[in-house]
């Protein structure tokens, strides 16, 4: 091995052991002077179904609930034979000593829980937002809308492949298509949110599927189950860019029966010329629950029109800046993309035996997408005869019963989930030079998954969890296209039909052994998959030969595959929590697109490797501090680019926070400082274009209640910083890019009433 290669595993190993400390070190003195915390600091998740499984797959240990302080695990229970105590899996007595598991979940994972309490609290105005002050989370944004509508949460360093490689969920079950819109976060109402549940690494691939190579993103929403038999709630507000916002929710109970409703709708100009948003989004639920059968319906529905304003141009070679002269202009200010979308899911949790469950919901959700692209006025001041209209209809149907078995083996605690997951998904795309024309091609894909899955947690001992998982997915792909040389427009050719039938596997590994009541360490190593997207394979293969002669497509690329190993410690000392890991994920035929010739490709091996720490420190019951910071390598393995970065991925983040209850709860101040460093631009995988500037933002918000009143004042981006997380760098001239900015300061006021 040369002496550059080792040298440069000894820098990679140094910065990944001084970030995986760095949190720890800052904090050691304070946690020896510890007072009792509250146990509303990230939770850990308990991955075995916990009675409401019809609502997800994860949860946390001792949640109780949302917008309420969550009772810490009761200490004093009787042990059972097994050393654990009688009916909880997160607690055991080794001798005389208590021991609080601090994981019971996907063991050997490192995982943050995101509370209702939490949510209301913060002065981010997304849920994305939210979401990235979690260690390791990185955003993408091209349109700055104050809601995130569009912004791309990545985990562990993806890039612009980032919603592919992300798993969502809501209530456990797959929001991502097998399209590469990606699942827009905005469209789920704020309010409806009770916990959003972040595991990240590929470990949740055996319990969920393809996906989820970067991490899992599941989202809890509220039931109303429990709560009074009506409550309301209704909030306005207003903001920067001519926004105007409302919400309502409703929750009623009798007897066994509950239902409640979430909606909401947005109306902004936009930070931009042609970056207007009318959206609306709503979820209703209808719930029975008795003690030994649960059953639920719920339907959602979501509006969207968005205008796409373009990149702003920097060329130095002809002195244009476009990001200085004209920051807030549209270089397409005519193209737009609307979408509807609608889904119902029914399902059903009935206990077989004491301790045995089987759950079995089912869905359908439909999306419909309308997008017009018109091309740059830089070139003709109207609509370009190379423009282009696509009209999609996707539409998935789903079955995925499952048996939940929490029973002793031979005396040893033990957390049994398998069962089935099936998907049919339909895909149909018609691709036109204007709306109302004859399609130029006429996209027809089908695909079908059907996969097995089981994964056990178990006590080796009353310190030790040990869990270990597989999933096996067969996925059936059918893809058209019909190609039309008469229509308007048409200069390319047919691409060939493509029937296919694959065979992936998923596997997990993963224990945590606990020191002592303060201090546990975890590891875990898993294999994980994912499928390329339909929009992928359509864009995949060359469109034209040396001499622009059009070449058939095929609609073939090879699955992505990824090998996790992660390990790490967790510290829960009275007022202080602390967790911290260090990963490596080797990927092979990593699917990415092509910047010279334009089309999707599989990438040489490629790497990713890092560190990320978050802490929490309550000082009394009105201050809390938290704070988190991630290392990420993102890196060609071998290839004609290997050792540089993968572009879009920053190598540094952090963000810290604060809350004060000044004034019981009629004056609240909360504030967040989020930063991260430079990042490499899109299609600049040589390495060679200028770097997007690292920078930083500060969120501010004032809030109270008064009686069934509540109001906020939120300041985002306080220091007014102009900045951009997305540019598209030129495949050919060294200095030109295009890149979107956001905006600099925001204001939003909220005000609204329960009842």
């Amino acid at each position: 091995m040369s002496s550059t290669v080792t040298a440069a595993q000894r820098r990679r190993t140094c910065l990944l052991a001084s970030s995986f400390l760095a949190a720890v070190l800052s904090l050691g003195i304070s946690a020896a002077k510890a007072q009792q915390i509250s146990s509303d600091q990230l939770p850990p998740i308990e991955v075995s179904p916990p009675g409401d499984e019809n609502r997800t797959r994860a949860r946390p240990v001792n949640d109780e609930g949302s917008g309420s302080r969550r009772v810490a695990p009761n200490l004093s229970q009787t042990s059972s034979p097994g050393g654990a105590p009688a009916n909880s899996p997160n607690v055991s007595s080794p001798g005389n000593a208590t021991t609080i598991r601090q994981f019971a979940g996907i063991v050997g994972a490192s995982t943050s829980v995101i509370t209702a309490e939490d949510i209301a609290h913060s002065p981010a105005q997304s849920i994305q937002e939210i979401i990235a002050q979690t260690p390791g989370v990185q955003l993408t944004s091209l349109f700055g809308g104050v809601n995130g509508v569009q912004t791309t949460v990545d985990l562990r360093g993806f890039g612009a492949f980032a919603t592919a490689n992300s798993l969502v969920l809501i209530n456990g079950r797959r929001l991502n298509d097998i399209d590469m819109a990606g699942v827009d976060l905005s469209t789920i109402p704020r309010d409806s949110i009770e916990r959003i549940e972040i595991t990240r690494g590929n470990s949740g691939a055996v319990l969920y599927g393809d996906n989820a190579v970067g991490g899992v993103i599941n989202i809890v929403t509220k039931t109303g189950i429990g709560g009074p038999p009506v409550a309301i709630r209704a909030e306005g507000g207003a903001g920067s860019f001519n926004q105007r916002f409302a919400s309502v929710s409703t929750a009623a109970n009798a007897g066994p029966w509950s239902a409640s409703f979430y909606g909401n709708g947005f109306k902004s100009d936009g930070y931009r010329v042609n970056n207007a948003l009318d959206q609306r989004n709503a979820i209703g639920n209808i719930n029975y629950s008795t003690p030994d059968l649960t059953a639920f319906l719920t339907v959602t529905g979501d509006d969207q029109k968005l205008g796409l304003p373009g990149g702003r141009f920097v060329d130095p070679s002809i002195g244009l800046n476009q990001l200085v002269t004209d920051r807030r202009g549209a270089t397409t200010p005519f193209d737009y993309a609307n979408k509807q979308g609608a889904s119902a899911t029914a399902g059903f949790t009935k206990t077989l035996w004491n301790g045995a469950e089987l759950i079995v919901d089912g869905g359908v959700r439909d999306k419909k997408q309308q997008a017009g692209f018109f091309g740059s006025t830089a070139v003709l001041p109207v609509p370009s005869f190379l423009s282009s209209y696509i009209d999609t209809t996707l539409q998935t149907w789903s079955i995925t019963p499952r048996l939940s078995i929490k029973n002793p083996i031979l005396g040893i605690p033990s957390n049994i989930l398998t069962g089935i997951d099936y998907y049919d998904a339909t895909y149909h795309s018609n691709r036109s030079q204007f709306n109302g024309f004859p399609p130029i091609h006429v996209y027809d894909l089908s695909q079908q998954t059907l996969a097995g899955y089981w994964q056990q947690t178990v006590g080796l001992l009353p310190t030790t969890d040990f869990s270990y998982g597989g999933r096996a997915q067969n996925t059936r792909l059918s893809a058209r296209d019909r190609f039309d040389p008469t229509a308007p427009g048409a200069f390319d050719t047919q691409a060939n039909p493509l029937d296919s039938s694959e065979t992936q596997y998923a596997v997990h590994v993963g224990f945590e052994h606990r020191l002592n009541e303060v201090f546990s360490v975890f590891g875990r190593a898993a294999r994980a998959f994912r499928t390329p997207t339909v929009d992928e394979r359509v864009a995949s293969g060359p469109a034209f030969d040396a001499f622009f002669n059009p070449i058939p497509g095929n609609f073939t690329l090879k699955t992505q595959t990824s090998y996790d190993v992660e390990g790490g410690f967790r510290i829960r000392a009275g007022l202080l929590q602390v967790q911290s890991s260090i990963y490596n994920m080797d990927l092979v035929n990593e699917i990415h697109f092509d910047p010279v010739n334009f089309f999707n490709i599989n990438l040489d091996p490629t790497r990713r490797y890092g560190s990320e720490t978050s802490t929490s420190v309550r000082v009394s019951d009105s201050l809390l501090f938290r704070s988190a910071f991630a290392y990420t390598r993102a890196i060609f393995r071998e290839g004609p680019f290997a050792g540089n970065d993968v572009p879009l991925v920053s190598r540094y983040t952090a963000n810290a926070g604060v809350t004060w209850n000044v004034w019981q709860n009629y004056l609240v101040v909360d504030a967040t400082v989020r930063g991260w460093s430079e990042r490499r631009m899109d299609n600049d995988q040589p390495n060679r274009q200028p770097l997007i500037p690292a920078n930083a933002t500060i969120d501010f918000k004032l809030s109270g209640e008064y009686g069934h009143l509540f109001w906020s004042i939120g300041v985002n981006n306080v220091l007014n910083a102009l900045y951009y997380d997305y540019a598209v760098a030129s495949a050919f001239t060294d200095g030109r890019f295009s890149a979107y900015p956001l905006p600099g300061r925001t204001y939003m006021v909220k005000a609204g009433a329960t009842f």
